[in-house]
């Protein structure tokens, strides 16, 4: 059995040999690769990988800084492994803990299983607050309950993690994804180390990006194969609430009223324009989903094993 470590890097020049150590000591008994996928480093990161690589190591370097979550999808890309795992680069994810997730996750049987940060080594008001707000309102609304979505460490199957479809800045939403395959999902504790070297590149400017790709991922869940489901319930509701009330308002012109300049006929006007306006958006989503699988021979489902007797 392989596993394939994917770790994304910017700027942990100071990381690195302790990082390749640290995995080479935990893994030492296993059959595995590390991919370091170098997110536009501008300090010496790329140039420490090629001096400490050893034979386990592949090096991807973007030419510029894509983003975290298309630095995971690349490393997963290029991963070979039947296992697949996620972790950071800047020491504070244990993979002396990747053992144990993987027993759990064979003996389980489960697809994924991410880590959860029980002795977490970040600053209280900054982090752990907003983190834990976060977490709380993507439970609530996803129905994924996982405790800790900020923890980078998870392992995954490979026809899972290949198939999670991470663009933007969905790699927060890893067990949703996995999720909407159906893939079975636990979480266990994992050890988590203050940061030594180098700095942190999260902040709070990030609760929007989240909050965004919350509402994203709710539509992915209910909508990505039927969106007209959610636009045709909108756009007959706003067409049909315009439409009594302009019919209201034409049975107060005939009894001989002035209708010209209330607020309700411009009320009426704008939802019934927003009703078509709606509907037409849900068909031609519809029609994208559509060509979306059908010119890729894509399936709408999701096959967990095959048998046939003898």
């Amino acid at each position: 059995m392989l596993l394939s470590i994917v770790i994304t890097l910017l700027n942990e020049q100071d990381n690195i040999a302790p990082l390749l150590q640290n995995i080479d000591n935990a893994l030492k008994d296993w059959e595995y690769e590390v991919v370091l996928v170098d997110d536009g480093s501008t300090d010496q990161t790329v140039a420490r990988i090629k001096q400490l690589a050893n034979k386990h190591v592949k090096l991807l370097v973007f030419r510029k800084n894509f983003g975290q979550t298309a630095a995971m999808k690349a490393g997963i890309d290029y991963a070979t492994g039947d296992y697949i795992i996620t972790m950071d680069g800047d020491l504070q994810n244990d993979p002396t803990d990747i053992p144990a997730m993987i027993a759990k996750l064979e003996t389980e049987g489960l697809d994924v299983v991410a880590g959860r940060r029980a002795n977490r080594q970040d600053g209280f008001v900054l982090r752990k607050i907003p983190s834990s707000i976060a977490n709380a309102l993507i439970r609530r609304l996803t129905g994924v309950y996982i405790h800790d979505y900020g923890c980078s460490l998870k392992v995954m199957k490979q026809d899972v993690a290949k198939n999670l479809g991470l663009y933007g800045q969905l790699h927060r939403f890893i067990p949703v994804l996995a999720s909407i395959q159906g893939a079975k999902i636990a979480e266990m504790d994992v050890k988590h180390h203050a940061r030594v070297h180098g700095t942190s590149k999260y902040g709070l400017g990030r609760t929007f990006k989240v909050m965004s790709d919350l509402m994203l991922m709710l539509f992915f869940q209910q909508y990505m194969q039927r969106p007209m489901h959610l636009f045709g319930p909108l756009g007959i509701f706003s067409f049909f609430s315009g439409s009594a009330i302009l019919f209201y308002l034409l049975i107060i012109k005939i009894m001989g009223n002035d209708i010209w300049g209330r607020p309700l006929l411009l009320l009426g006007m704008v939802l019934l324009i927003a009703g078509i306006q709606i509907i037409t958006i849900g068909i031609v989503a519809e029609i994208m989903m559509r060509t979306y699988y059908e010119s890729q021979e894509k399936t709408t489902y999701r096959v967990r094993e095959t048998f046939v007797g003898k």
